[in-house]
C-alpha cells in the first residue's frame, strides 16, 4: 500500500492512498463468493450463479461493499508510525472501483497545530485583593427586600399619589382609530412616577379616583425605547380600576425566615458575604487567567484547526441551552436559534481553542499528570458548586468515560494555570476607586 501526504495547511493534511490491485482482487473475488452462496437469481439455483450474471445485478451493492472494507482496512494502516495529532474525524472522499488496478482514494485530516515550547515562567501579574463591603451587604439585603414585598391595596378612598401602583386599563388611538401595532391593557400595575410611558402620563394618572376614565394624548419621541410608540401621537383611554402601595418588610430575622434557609438576619448576611467573596475569587482567577493568556499569547500566531472551533463552538451553544433550560427557557423565547449562536460564538470558541493549546504545551512540556487525590479534589469542588452529593458525582463520570476523560483534561489545565501563577511574579493590588461600590468610597472618606 502506498500512502502520500500532502500538507493542505499547518493543521489539514491530505493523505493520498493506493491499494494495491492484488487486494482489490481478493476483496472482489471474496465478496462475490459470499454472495454467491445466498444470491437468489432467476433460472439459476442457490448457489449456481455465474460470477458475470452476479455482475450483472450485484455489482453496484458489493463495490460499495468492497469499498468500506478496503478503506476501513487502508487507513488503519496508512496511520500506524505516523505521529498524527487527528482532531475531529477524517473526511474520506472514496472513489469509484474499478474491475482492475489498485483502489485510490483520499482522507482530509486535520491535526493539533505544532508550537514551540512556551516560555511561561516570570510573568508579571497583578491580583486585586477585593473585599466584601458593609454597603455591598446592605445593597443586597435591600434587593430581597424589594423582591420580596407585597403590594396592598388601599381601603381608604383616595386619589392616586406618587408611588403608588395604579391598576388601570388603557387602549392606544391614534387619529380616531385604535392603534393596532401597540396591544390594550388590562389591569396594568402602572407604578406612578417610575415613568414607565412618559412623566406626562404618570402626571395625567396621579390625582385620578377608583372607577374614573380618562384620556391622555402623547406626542413620542422619534428616539423613544419603545419602538412601536415612537413617533406616534398616541391618545390613550385609561380606567383606573384599583390602588395598591407596596408594603415593603422589616430586614429582620422574619425577612430571613421568609426565605425558608435561613434562621435569623446574622445567618442570612454571612451567606451574602459568602456569596460575595466567592464571586470576588472568581472575579480574581478570572483576570490572572486573562493576563496569563495575554502573554503566553502575544507573540503566537499560529492557525486552528475547523474540528476544534466547532467543538468548542457546540459547547458554547449546549451550555446557553443549559443556562435558559434552568430558567424554564429556549433560545427561540428571546428570539435566537442555535445556527445564529454558533455563529456569534465563532471569535470565542476560537479564542478558546487558542488557549487550550497552549495550555496543553504546556502541560505536554512539563509532563503534568494528575493524581488520585487531585480527581478527587475535582470532584468535590463539582460536588459543592452543584450542591449535589460527591458519590454522586463520582458516579456519573464513572458511567460517562468521555465526560470523565474531559474532566480529567480541564484538571490538568487548571494544573497548568496554577504551575504559571506559582513561576510569576504576583503584586497584589488595591481595587481602582471607580470599581468600588459608593458605600466603600464613603468608608475611604472617613
Amino acid at each position: 500500500m502506498e500512502v502520500t501526504v500532502n500538507d493542505v495547511s499547518p493543521v489539514k493534511k491530505s493523505l493520498q492512498i493506493e491499494v494495491p490491485e492484488k487486494e482489490v482482487i481478493s476483496e472482489l473475488d471474496s465478496a462475490y463468493k459470499e454472495l454467491k452462496k445466498t444470491a437468489k437469481v432467476k433460472g439459476f439455483r442457490p448457489g449456481k450463479a455465474p460470477r458475470n450474471i452476479l455482475e450483472k445485478y450485484y455489482k453496484k451493492e458489493v463495490n460499495s461493499d468492497v469499498v468500506s472494507k478496503l478503506v476501513q482496512k487502508s487507513m488503519v494502516e496508512a496511520f500506524e508510525g505516523k505521529d498524527f495529532k487527528i482532531v475531529g474525524q477524517p473526511v474520506v472522499e472514496p472513489s469509484e472501483l474499478e474491475g482492475k488496478g489498485p483502489y485510490k482514494y483520499q482522507v482530509i485530516i486535520e491535526v493539533r497545530p505544532e508550537i514551540e515550547d512556551m516560555d511561561y515562567k516570570g510573568l508579571d501579574l497583578k491580583e486585586t485583593q477585593y473585599k466584601v463591603t458593609d454597603g455591598e451587604v446592605d445593597a443586597q439585603l435591600h434587593m430581597l427586600q424589594k423582591t420580596m414585598s407585597d403590594k396592598v391595596k388601599v381601603d381608604e378612598d383616595r386619589p392616586v399619589r406618587v408611588d403608588d401602583f395604579a391598576f388601570i386599563d388603557y387602549e392606544c388611538f391614534k387619529e380616531g382609530e385604535a392603534f393596532k401595532d401597540y396591544a390594550k391593557a388590562e389591569n396594568f400595575p402602572l407604578k406612578v412616577g417610575a415613568g414607565h410611558f412618559t412623566k406626562e402620563f404618570d402626571d395625567a394618572v396621579t390625582g385620578m379616583n377608583i372607577g374614573e376614565s380618562k384620556e391622555i394624548f402623547i406626542n413620542f419621541s422619534e428616539d423613544y425605547s419603545i419602538k412601536k410608540l415612537a413617533g406616534h401621537e398616541i391618545t390613550f383611554k385609561i380606567t383606573l380600576n384599583e390602588i395598591r402601595i407596596e408594603d415593603v418588610p422589616e430586614i429582620d430575622d422574619v425577612l430571613a425566615q421568609k426565605l425558608g434557609r435561613y434562621n435569623s438576619i446574622k445567618e442570612l448576611k454571612q451567606a451574602i458575604v459568602d456569596n460575595l467573596h466567592t464571586g470576588y475569587e472568581k472575579r480574581k482567577e478570572q483576570e490572572i487567567n486573562e493576563q496569563i493568556f495575554t502573554f503566553l499569547l502575544a507573540d503566537k500566531d499560529f492557525e486552528v484547526p475547523e474540528a476544534m472551533i466547532e467543538h468548542e463552538t457546540a459547547g458554547i451553544v449546549a451550555e446557553a441551552e443549559r443556562s435558559f433550560a434552568h430558567h424554564n427557557m429556549t433560545l427561540e423565547q428571546v428570539g435566537m436559534t442555535k445556527e445564529k449562536l454558533a455563529e456569534r460564538s465563532r471569535d470565542t470558541a476560537i479564542k478558546q481553542v487558542r488557549r487550550h493549546i497552549v495550555l496543553e504545551k504546556i502541560v505536554e512540556q512539563e509532563n503534568l499528570t494528575l493524581s488520585d487525590d487531585e480527581l478527587e479534589d475535582g470532584y468535590m469542588e463539582m460536588a459543592k458548586d452543584f450542591g449535589q452529593p460527591v458519590e454522586e458525582i463520582k458516579k456519573y463520570y464513572e458511567q460517562n468515560k468521555d465526560n470523565l476523560e474531559f474532566l480529567k483534561y480541564t484538571l490538568l489545565e487548571k494544573s497548568a494555570i496554577r504551575l504559571i501563577i506559582n513561576n510569576s511574579n504576583v503584586e497584589k493590588i488595591e481595587p481602582e476607586i471607580k470599581n468600588m461600590p459608593d458605600s466603600k468610597k464613603e468608608d475611604d472618606k472617613k
